[in-house]
């Protein structure tokens, strides 16, 4: 029996592939449930299968070293999730003065405003004062809300160390199932492309974890000599939400200078937030990440922009802090493939030079066509 290659016209080519890119979505929207959990412990399974391997060289069997880097890894996370419980607690015991303190300024503001401008502050408090009762009432029932929302979701969470430990033991197994997917000819390249996006990936997610302890401590230390309240807490939330390009910055810089309008006596600690959280992002952008993630990863603005806001949609808040490792992952397995590497040029920020095509003369074109 031959082979024959099937000529499908590019209409029919163009509707196959929303046709799938749709049934794709829909899966990973349906099965989030099982997706989100997986792909959390994929990447913890990658960031910890250096340290197995450490274990597992020093003769130790492989079972115990995956189990005994497990348990470290709980305890730490443990430790970090003990030391955010208590800032947060501390923080909602304050809510309602924060809140309160901040209405407060805002009237203040917009009677002085007002007055400047010539226009009537009574719709203007009177929409004040309604609107800070509903954050009140609001910020109850998100914390009920998100009680509720934090158990259903502990089953998916305590399963992700079984899914850690399962990736890691079977990990023989499912590199090989990589390779056998692929021609025998194709093996070496195959194997290659494997070993090194693995540690491209590895480095490359070990260096976002440096940079965001890096930035917490950066930020956490700034508000504690600056004496802002819940330094900490706000240092951690800046660092994490750092991950988001350009959008995490935005609102990392804006919860620090709320508390600090809301908490200190002058306006102008708020103005030194937002200089100091601009020096760091400066340090961060042109010393941390080029030094210790790596700039052969970054993703451009555009890209960046679009996958957190379409996780956002697909996932929720996992979906935003999962969108960036995802395509940077995906960036990596690009640069590797031959075939696919526009694709990760076109992800990449590597600018190139613009083409200028200068247009035919006329009299060019009536001396080529005698």
């Amino acid at each position: 029996m031959i082979d024959k290659e099937l000529n499908i016209p590019f209409y029919a080519k163009t509707t196959i592939f929303f046709i799938g890119l749709i049934a794709l979505i829909t899966i990973l929207y349906i099965a989030q449930g099982i997706i989100i959990p997986f792909v959390f412990a994929l990447i913890i399974a990658i960031l910890l299968n250096p340290v197995v391997n450490f274990f597992v060289k020093i003769r130790v069997n492989r079972i115990l070293a995956i189990s005994i880097t497990l348990l470290l890894s709980v305890i730490i996370i443990a430790a970090f999730c003990l030391l955010m419980f208590s800032q947060i607690s501390q923080f909602s015991e304050s809510w309602p003065l924060l809140v309160e303190k901040f209405t407060l300024i805002l009237n203040q503001s917009i009677s002085s405003t007002a007055g400047y401008f010539n226009v009537n502050p009574e719709n203007i408090h009177a929409w004040i004062t309604k609107t800070q009762s509903e954050i009140l009432n609001i910020s109850s029932s998100a914390i009920a809300q998100t009680l509720v929302t934090v158990g259903s979701g502990l089953a998916a969470v305590l399963l992700i160390p079984i899914y850690v430990f399962l990736i890691l033991f079977y990990q023989p197994l499912l590199l090989e199932f990589i390779r056998r997917l692929f021609k025998d000819q194709h093996q070496g390249d195959v194997t290659e492309i494997v070993t090194q996006t693995k540690t491209v990936i590895q480095r490359y997610l070990f260096g976002l974890v440096i940079e965001t302890a890096i930035v917490a401590t950066l930020d956490a230390s700034a508000l504690l000599i600056l004496g802002v309240q819940y330094a900490i807490l706000l240092g951690i939330i800046g660092a994490l939400l750092n991950l988001i390009p350009y959008i995490g910055g935005l609102v990392a810089v804006a919860l620090p200078m709320m508390i600090a309008l809301a908490t200190k006596s002058s306006a102008w600690y708020a103005v030194y937030v937002l200089v100091i959280y601009y020096i760091i992002q400066l340090i961060d952008n042109n010393y941390i990440v080029p030094m210790i993630v790596a700039s052969k990863v970054k993703i451009n603005a555009l890209f960046s922009i679009i996958v957190v806001l379409a996780g956002n949609m697909l996932w929720g808040i996992p979906g935003m802090f999962l969108s960036i490792p995802i395509l940077a992952i995906i960036k990596l397995i690009c640069d590797h493939i031959e075939s696919l590497k526009p694709w990760g040029f076109l992800l990449g920020d590597t600018m190139p030079p613009l083409l200028n095509i200068k247009p035919i003369s006329r009299k060019k074109k009536k001396t080529t066509n005698k």
